[in-house]
C-alpha cells in the first residue's frame, strides 16, 4: 500500500525541517559567540591588556568591528575575575549625512556609559587633502589626538580599538610593500604621547567572524562617507590578496599571522636589532641555528599552536 502525502503530512515535514534548520543556526551562532569570547579573552590574557581597576575607553565608530568589540568586552566583564569599567566613546567628525542619533539611542538601550565627542575633522580633511587623494592618514592622526585628550578627560586607563587580525596583517603588508619596513599593528602599545596604553582585544579575531556577528546581533551599522568611497585604496588591494590566499591556500594567512609573534632577529638584516658586527663563534650550539640552506622551512611549534587555536570550534 502506497503512502499518501496529505497537506498535513507535508506541513509536518516542512515544520520539522524548519525546526532543524533553526536549531542548526542557533548552534552555529552560539559557537561563533563562544569563539569570539575565547579569542578576545586569549588576546587580553596573552598581552595583559586589561588589569584590575582599569577604566577601558572603547572607541565606537559605528562599524561592525567596534560594535563587536564593545559587545564581547561587556560579556567578558561579567565573567572576569577582576573588576574593570567600560565607557563607550564616539567621535562625531561631522561627516555629511552622519546619523547622530543612532549611537546614543543604541548605547542608551544597552545601558553602557558613553560620551559623544563633536569635532569637525571632516572639514579639515577635505580642505587639506586634494580631491581624489587618500584621506585615511590625516583623518587617523586627527582622530587619534582627539581620542587621547578625551581619554585624559574621562580618566580612562586603557584605550580599546576595534582592529582585528586582518587589519593587523594588512598593515604588516602595507608597511612591507609600500613603506619598506617590517612593521605591523601591535595588540598593545604605548600611545604617541607616552601617556596612554592602546589595546586591540580583537587581535586574534578574523574579519569574517565580525561580519557574521554583526549580522547576528543586527548592529545599527553607520557607513563612513569620508573614506568609504575610495575604492582604490592600497589596503583594499591587500585585503583582496589575503582573501584570495585564504581560498587557494588554506592556512597561509594563519602562518603569516603566527610569524608576527615568532621573530628571529638573528636571521633578518636589521643591525639595530641584532649585533651582527659583534657576532663571533662561541662554540655553543644555537637552537635557532642557521637553517637558511634547508630545502623547506619547518613549521614552528608556535605557528602550529596558533593555527590550532584560531581554527578551534570553526
Amino acid at each position: 500500500m502506497e503512502a499518501t502525502i496529505t497537506p498535513t503530512t507535508l506541513q509536518s515535514a516542512t515544520t520539522a525541517a524548519d525546526l532543524k534548520k533553526a536549531e542548526k543556526t542557533a548552534y552555529e551562532n552560539n559557537k561563533l559567540h563562544k569563539r569570539l569570547c575565547r579569542q578576545v579573552g586569549q588576546a587580553i590574557g596573552d598581552f595583559n591588556m586589561i588589569e584590575d581597576g582599569d577604566k577601558v575607553m572603547v572607541c565606537l565608530s559605528g562599524g561592525k568591528d567596534s560594535y563587536a568589540l564593545l559587545d564581547i568586552l561587556m560579556t567578558l566583564r561579567e565573567r572576569a575575575p577582576i573588576h574593570f569599567d567600560i565607557v563607550a566613546v564616539n567621535l562625531d567628525q561631522k561627516q555629511p549625512n552622519f546619523p547622530a542619533h543612532v549611537l546614543p539611542e543604541y548605547l542608551e538601550k544597552l545601558g553602557v556609559p558613553y560620551h559623544i565627542e563633536n569635532q569637525d575633522t571632516y572639514s579639515i580633511v577635505k580642505r587639506v587633502i586634494p580631491e581624489g587623494k587618500t584621506t585615511c592618514s590625516l583623518c587617523s592622526r586627527l582622530r587619534r589626538g582627539i581620542l587621547y585628550r578625551v581619554a585624559d578627560e574621562l580618566g580612562a586607563t586603557k584605550i580599546a580599538l576595534g582592529h582585528h587580525r586582518d587589519d593587523i596583517l594588512e598593515t604588516f603588508f602595507l608597511n612591507m610593500f609600500f613603506g619598506a619596513k617590517i612593521k605591523g599593528m601591535p595588540a598593545k602599545l604605548q600611545s604617541d604621547d607616552g601617556k596612554h596604553i592602546v589595546i586591540r582585544p580583537l587581535a586574534y579575531v578574523k574579519e569574517s567572524d565580525t561580519e557574521r556577528y554583526a549580522e547576528l546581533k543586527q548592529f545599527p551599522i553607520i557607513p563612513c562617507d569620508l573614506c568609504g568611497s575610495q575604492e582604490n585604496l592600497q589596503r583594499k588591494q591587500i585585503k583582496g590578496l589575503m582573501r584570495e590566499w585564504e581560498k587557494k591556500f588554506p592556512g597561509r594567512v594563519e602562518n603569516i599571522f603566527s610569524a608576527l609573534s615568532t621573530v628571529v632577529p638573528s636571521h633578518l638584516m636589521d643591525r639595530t636589532r641584532f649585533d651582527f658586527a659583534g657576532l663571533a663563534a662561541t662554540g655553543v650550539a644555537d637552537p635557532d641555528g642557521d637553517i637558511a640552506f634547508d630545502e623547506e622551512p619547518c613549521a614552528t611549534p608556535a605557528a602550529e599552536s596558533t593555527i590550532i587555536r584560531l581554527h578551534a570550534d570553526d
